[in-house]
């Protein structure tokens, strides 16, 4: 067996039953490891290898005239032109009836059932709504607007219940947008989720024996399907686009005579997964949200194909084959889901009926180097990592400053993790607090200086920041080290974060060293003003339920878990502190936790700062 600690220096006594080796990790070449990064080389080996990723950081999303493009597109729905397009034949039914492989939430149904859309704590009373003029933020229009509060309401009672519920809705609806085709209610991902939902749960809007009401329905999923036939490649990239390829190709299959959308469909939605997924089968927004919603959506069209006995595009199985090992690599022991890009803590039956719906069964993907992420299963300990450089503007849904945290795990206790719960934005997580999720100081990272390591802007996006992230992922003997850096902080301070973690195979022990070393300089590089001292902050944010006292020493902190267990956080270097904090649970609701701080200073010289987690009993 390796001892982990051969090289290292035992601690000092502390009042606890067992002592944690807390002295640094030895590290070699590192002014030339950060000259590499510095020229932009990048490493390539075979098996366990070096390897550079880099993010363009001039891409700053969306162009102003891409925008007006798509402003002006939107204008062109209210043409009389665009209203002939919508005109054809309206079928008489559907060809199938398919089934919607997903359970919805019965809160939200049982909401609706007394009277009100319930979205992320904020509530819609029915009563008065106004269909044509929601005033809601964007993603609880989009849950009213997309027909998914259906699948909730299908869950909250037997279909004779709810089905005169969604029948008055749905007249309601139509009422205010059957024959108006307007922004946003006929978004292409708003209407290509339309024609999923509204197949899926025909039984509840189709049960009535009102053959106009019938028909009215069936005309409109015709008119939606004809709208997208022409906008479906006008939305936006990544999963709305996706969302309304997905809407053509079902309403290829169980609209009559669909055979030639089919194809148009199919070859749409192959352009739409290729913009959509990485490589290795993570989303290039690298949100976590996102990646299952894909998930269900295509899980969802599966069920269309095999409701008319047709083979599963083999496209959309091959997409499904890779998302699904990829999403399962970012979960914990007990299969809940790691706080990354704004997701909350998902639980983990929330994450298991999406891959149970999927049918695919695959291992968790660790090492993902297109996804971003790095799964590290030890015993009974999983450590999740983002070495992985941040999404880009365009492709940034709720986009953290989050490169070179990491979450711990051990059973179903989270011990380390982060706060989360960006992408939750609404009554119980406000707007102010979303943007504070979304920072550096929020993850379980280094934060120089009080900054960010990516600059954090509007609607979710980011900008300048983190350019460069190299990894070295190994499998050593009864241990897997992680050597990554990232030149965040080169710009402003002229250093590079250089983090290394060595984990037991035991789940154990995790061994950790903070690292900050000069970049090489370049021409024309901005150093921060002045020669002084900078403030740092390495933070270990702890899961709900983890107690934390400091030891007499000040330089560890105990962590007792509910479970009963104990765990010890040492650093050598500084007095450690514990301050509050705050963990956004699947359901969007914050609650109050602690986190511990290994505060420090550095100069432009650089610094080390060793860390370790062990396990006391």
């Amino acid at each position: 067996m390796t001892d982990l600690s051969s090289d290292l220096v035992k601690p000092e006594h502390v009042d606890v039953p067992q002592e944690a080796d807390d002295t640094p990790l030895m590290l070699k070449n590192a002014c030339d490891a950060s000259m590499a990064i510095a020229s932009g080389q990048t490493h390539k080996e075979s098996g366990n290898g070096r390897e550079l990723m880099i993010r363009d950081n001039r891409d700053l999303g969306e162009s102003f005239a891409d925008k007006a493009l798509h402003y002006f597109h939107r204008l062109t729905w209210r043409t009389p032109l665009h209203r002939l397009r919508l005109k054809g034949r309206s079928p008489l039914r559907l060809l199938a009836k398919p089934d919607d492989p997903l359970t919805g939430n019965k809160t939200r149904g049982m909401a609706i059932r007394a009277g009100h859309f319930l979205h992320n704590g904020m509530k819609q009373p029915l009563s008065g709504i106004d269909f044509a003029d929601l005033k809601l933020p964007p993603l609880f229009a989009e849950y009213i607007h997309s027909f998914r509060w259906l699948r909730d309401l299908a869950a909250a009672g037997p279909r004779e219940d709810v089905a005169p519920i969604t029948e008055k809705l749905m007249v309601r609806w139509l009422d205010a947008h059957a024959e108006k085709v307007s922004d946003p209610a006929w978004l292409p991902e708003y209407a290509g989720a339309r024609i999923l939902f509204w197949a899926a749960h025909a039984p509840l809007i189709l049960s009535s024996r009102d053959l106009i009401y019938r028909s009215r329905v069936l005309r409109n999923m015709a008119r939606t399907a004809r709208h997208l036939d022409h906008c479906a490649d006008k939305a936006e990239e990544g999963l709305p686009r996706l969302t309304a390829w997905c809407g053509v190709v079902a309403a290829s299959l169980i609209i009559p005579d669909g055979k030639p959308r089919q194809i148009f469909g199919e070859a749409g939605l192959k352009r739409a997964l290729s913009k959509l997924f990485e490589a290795d089968g993570g989303v290039m927004s690298r949100a976590p949200l996102v990646q299952m919603e894909a998930i269900a959506l295509l899980t969802m069209l599966q069920s269309f194909y095999a409701a008319v006995k047709e083979p599963v595009y083999a496209p959309l199985h091959e997409a499904l084959n890779k998302a699904v090992p990829a999403l399962q690599g970012i979960t914990h022991q007990d299969g809940s889901l790691g706080s990354w890009q704004g997701a909350p803590g998902m639980a983990a039956d929330q994450v298991a009926q999406i891959v149970e719906a999927s049918g695919v069964r695959a291992r968790p993907l660790r090492d993902a180097r297109h996804w971003g992420y790095q799964r590290i299963p030890a015993g009974q300990s999983v450590v999740l990592v983002d070495a992985g450089t941040p999404p880009l503007a365009r492709h940034a849904v709720t986009g953290c400053a989050s490169t070179l945290g990491f979450e711990m795990s051990h059973g179903s206790n989270r011990i380390i993790v982060n706060c989360g719960g960006a992408a939750m934005t609404g009554a119980l997580v406000p707007a102010g607090l979303s943007k504070g999720l979304r920072a550096t100081a929020a993850h379980s990272t280094l934060c120089l200086d009080d900054h960010n390591s990516t600059a954090i802007l509007a609607h979710g996006k980011l900008g300048r920041g983190v350019n460069e992230v190299e990894l070295d992922r190994r499998e050593i003997e009864n241990a897997t080290r992680l050597e990554m850096s990232h030149d965040g902080y080169g710009e402003r301070y002229g250093l590079i974060h250089r983090r290394i973690m060595l984990v037991r195979s035991d789940g154990s022990e995790i061994r950790g060293e903070d690292m900050l070393i000069p970049a090489a300089t370049k021409r024309g590089h901005k150093r921060k003003a002045g020669t002084g001292d900078t403030g740092l902050a390495i933070r270990f944010h702890l899961g709900l339920g983890v107690e934390a006292h400091l030891t007499s020493d000040g330089q560890g902190a105990l962590m007792r878990i509910e479970d009963g267990s104990l765990w010890q956080l040492r650093a050598p270097d500084s007095p450690l502190e514990i301050d509050d904090s705050i963990w956004i649970d699947g359901r969007g609701r914050p609650h109050p936790t602690q986190q511990i701080i290994i505060p420090g200073t550095v100069t432009q010289g650089g610094g080390s700062y060793g860390w370790v987690i062990k396990k006391m009993g």
